[in-house]
């Protein structure tokens, strides 16, 4: 067992839970930071921050819900600056690809002295069966606000891979880690995967971004989350991501993990069977 300890902040969520069950697979000793987590660890009040990050020597960052939301660089900033007070020896950080405001956090995390790896990701595999678009597939038709916008989309377990590497293997630090998965795809295209595998006759369907926010209104959704998602939709896939990256290749010495893979392990799973 390692004498180090690693703090995974976001550790519920897609790449935290996997980064966590790696390293501990490695012996390593994990300490998960939420919320509900004793010490915990809130986002939005830093009071907290100095007792999580107590006797940590190393860190796996995702900043929730996405470096995007106003706020984020200055927090991720403060984090940054009291890491190198505690004396981390490294930092990992999940950034977005394509997001000005992610760009701005990783110079920030630079600037602040703190030996660091940026993991800057496209989309998720999983954002198809671990996050809101979960609901759609089951219910047998998708809806969103994207046409015919390609994304290389990524498998989450890929980004773990790397966090895991970066934060256990030397001369990580100082690398930057723009991953993608190995083809473009619409969102179109990666429903109809789907659609075959499961065997279900699953539907895409486009609407404008203004009427997908009535619709999340509609829903109840916070406001917050629905500010969120017209980002992503609006800002994010407007086509500047389309373009494929080595990055997986140059942190793991493989190709990234095809979508194909994803869909027919995660249909396995009966994740995306009709819940009517």
């Amino acid at each position: 067992m390692s004498s180090e300890t690693i703090l995974i902040l976001g550790g519920s969520g897609k790449t935290g839970r996997r980064v966590a069950e790696r390293l501990m697979a490695k012996g390593k000793q994990v300490r998960l930071a939420s919320r509900s987590t004793s010490p915990a660890f809130d986002w939005t009040d830093p009071s907290g921050w100095a007792a999580a990050l107590e006797g940590v020597d190393a860190a796996y960052v995702s900043y929730q819900p996405d470096l995007a939301v106003p706020g984020a660089v200055d927090a991720i900033r403060q984090l940054s600056k009291l890491a190198v007070e505690k004396g981390l020896k490294h930092l990992v950080l999940l950034s977005g690809r394509g997001e000005d405001e992610a760009l701005a956090a990783e110079e920030v995390l630079k600037a602040s002295g703190a030996p660091c790896t940026i993991i800057r990701a496209s989309w998720f595999f999983q954002n198809f069966s671990e996050a809101f678009m979960v609901e759609g597939i089951q219910a047998g038709e998708l809806v969103l606000p994207v046409s015919e916008v390609r994304e290389p989309f990524i498998d989450a377990n890929d980004i773990a891979e790397i966090a895991v590497a970066a934060l256990t293997e030397p001369g990580r630090a100082g690398k930057t880690y723009e991953v993608t998965g190995p083809r473009l795809m619409t969102f179109r295209q990666a429903v109809a995967e789907i659609s075959r595998e499961t065997g279900r006759d699953i539907r895409y369907a486009t609407v404008p971004v203004d009427t997908y926010a009535a619709m999340l209104e509609e829903a109840e959704i916070p406001g917050e989350y629905i500010w969120l998602v017209n980002y992503l939709f609006t800002t994010v896939l407007d086509g500047s991501n389309e373009s494929l990256t080595d990055g997986v290749f140059q942190a793991l010495g493989r190709p990234p993990r095809d979508f194909s893979d994803y869909v027919r392990e995660t249909a396995a799973t009966g994740i995306w069977e009709d819940l009517k």
